[in-house]
């Protein structure tokens, strides 16, 4: 799993779901947590790149959670953040789309705590192994 101190930023429209995947992150141990409410407000915090992984809902107003990952992506600072993306779609199309977009995984609402351990766990292995 990703270290304790590592930080992460969520984003959603929703404060409830904002407070949900906040608390089950806490609930892994996970303090350092800072909260977007869409794509636009996230990237004005993570294109300095100190985000150590980010949570981000799909369908949000503004700019949606698959443009946030292109913006993500497309920029040398922030290009290989590990990238989660959680969804209430669960389409075949929307789910290439976000494979092509450069998602690590992907989550599909409603999840529980354990759902949310087992993706961040895949994304970590995903990285170690590049890092290793």
């Amino acid at each position: 799993m990703f270290k304790a101190e590592i930080k992460i930023l969520v984003v959603d429209d929703m404060l409830t779901m904002r407070k949900v995947v906040s608390k089950i992150l806490r609930d892994l141990g996970y303090s350092d947590i800072t909260q977007a409410v869409d794509g636009n407000d996230a990237w004005e915090k993570a294109k300095d790149g100190s985000f150590g992984l980010i949570i981000s809902d799909w369908n949000m107003p503004n700019c949606t959670g698959v443009e946030f990952l292109k913006k993500v992506r497309a920029d040398a600072t922030t290009a290989k953040t590990p990238f989660l993306l959680v969804t209430a779609e669960a389409e075949q199309h929307q789910i290439v789309e976000a494979i092509q977009a450069g998602v690590d995984q992907y989550v599909v609402k409603p999840f529980t705590t354990d759902g949310l351990r087992s993706k961040l766990t895949a994304v970590y292995m995903k990285y170690a192994k590049v890092a290793g």
